[in-house]
């Protein structure tokens, strides 16, 4: 209830701030003879943001404070006596059930009158301290409106000070999307390196024996070598992209250039409903259906394939990566100007010449980014090989057998209680940063890809 609160009224501050603006700009914008900087709208925009800017500010600091003085507010209504009879852990038991009563869902077991008191304390100093939030915000942000509009005036440039202010909020934007990559890398070489104070780099990127001694202890960690897992990954990601690619890049050329506009209308949805069925029922399908059938249709013809196996979770994953390069392509190929097929058709070239010689290799580009996306996609796949590939970390090379995979072992060994203190569970961000580096170096061939080719086509 109190966010609700709180956002209805930054909303209604919101709403008076660009009314009370707006209408200012609007008299300056109707008086005869004066001419007007900005338009009434960046006039409303530019009170908003005034007006929104310290409310926001009085909030955040309450957010970020609020829990330490609520702490210390609890901790002083707990007797003396009680805090020097209890440790660290028994406090924070305490806590918690002054904050259960506080809010009314109640404790298991007798409340002591001390917790019950704090509770009936806790409460209305929760309801009082929200209510001098909520006014401060609220007087601020009324005051900063009262003082953004006094500068309204003819000449006033709100319209510069509202697009420096939408730029600003662009640069935040990009920098926490730069800061969130730099901090998921940071964690994964951090970890990565405490990993390898355990294990060699050498045995781990070319050991060619997976078992992890789960229990093990110093000097008998078991063995991490990648190379089962990497050929694993490699081997399902084949699998997809050889069925995947094909159907989705013919798929693409129909539905772009040879269906009818009520065929395209109907089949391309029906294709990206692919796209948002979620991946386990994917994996479902291939531990229920497809690898049966796949087991059923080897014995007729006298080949062993298992139901569980690298075929099996490959075929699965390229039905599921099928939209991605299907709508990528069909995209892409859309964009090809038609000026190219045009004169290839004024050359005397039939559909088929001008799409084999004309349409795709200008389209190249994209449908290699396209590919290389669906790869990066097989590659750190989960749900469906965990359920389908059957997870045997041994190095081979025959797809009708059960592998395993990268992403399979991450979560086999960051399951369950992990205290971060040896390599059973630090090799999960050894493998996430191998991961990590093969999505980056499939992303470096397609800028190189994209950039050799675009220059020849455009």
């Amino acid at each position: 209830m109190n966010s609700l609160i709180i956002a209805g009224l930054l909303l209604v501050l919101l709403g008076l701030a660009y009314q009370s603006g707006w209408s200012r700009g609007r008299g300056l914008a109707t008086a005869d003879g004066v001419k007007v900087h900005s338009r009434p709208q960046y006039h409303g925009s530019y009170v908003a943001i005034w007006a929104l800017l310290p409310a926001l500010a009085i909030i955040g600091l309450w957010g970020w404070f609020g829990d330490g003085i609520t702490h210390n507010f609890i901790v002083s209504q707990i007797p003396v006596d009680a805090i020097q009879a209890l440790d660290q852990v028994g406090l924070n038991a305490t806590i918690a059930r002054i904050k259960a009563l506080a809010s009314g869902y109640g404790v298991a077991g007798d409340v002591l009158p001390y917790e019950q008191s704090a509770g009936d304390a806790l409460r209305s100093f929760q309801f009082i301290t929200f209510l001098i939030v909520v006014a401060a915000a609220a007087v601020a942000g009324i005051v900063a409106l009262l003082y953004a509009r006094s500068r309204i005036t003819a000449r006033h440039r709100a319209r510069n000070a509202v697009e420096r202010a939408i730029n600003l909020l662009l640069l935040a934007c990009s920098g926490v999307a730069i800061l969130t990559t730099v901090g998921i890398v940071a964690s994964l070489v951090t970890e990565a390196l405490k990993f390898f104070t355990f294990i060699n780099p050498l045995d781990f990127f070319f050991g060619t024996v997976w078992n992890p001694n789960n229990a093990g202890t110093a000097g008998n960690w078991g063995s991490y070598g990648l190379l089962p897992l990497l050929a694993g990954t490699l081997m399902i990601t084949l699998i997809a992209m050889l069925v995947a690619v094909p159907v989705g890049l013919m798929a693409a050329i129909y539905l772009s250039q040879y269906a009818p506009r009520q065929l395209r209308a109907v089949a391309k949805p029906l294709i990206e409903i692919l796209a948002g069925i979620p991946t386990i029922v994917f994996g479902f399908f291939a531990l229920v259906t497809v690898g049966p059938f796949l087991r059923d249709a080897g014995n007729l013809i006298g080949l062993s394939i298992n139901a569980t196996s690298a075929l099996t979770a490959g075929i699965v994953m390229g039905i599921m990566i099928i939209p991605f390069v299907s709508s990528l392509s069909d995209d892409i190929l859309n964009q090809v100007p038609r000026t190219l097929r045009d004169g290839a058709y004024g050359l005397g070239a039939t559909k088929s010449e001008t799409i084999r010689n004309v349409l795709l290799p200008a389209a190249l580009p994209g449908i290699v980014g396209a590919f290389l996306l669906a790869v990066s996609r097989a590659v750190g796949e989960t749900m469906i090989v965990v359920l389908a590939a059957g997870n045997s970390p041994v190095l081979r090379g025959n797809p009708f057998e059960p592998v395993a995979t990268i992403t399979v072992s991450i979560v086999n060994q960051l399951t369950g209680d992990t205290d971060f203190a040896g390599p059973q569970s630090l090799v999960g961000f050894a493998l996430g940063l191998t991961l990590f580096v093969i999505t980056l170096c499939l992303n470096i061939f397609a800028l190189f890809i994209v950039r050799r080719f675009r220059e020849q086509y455009e």
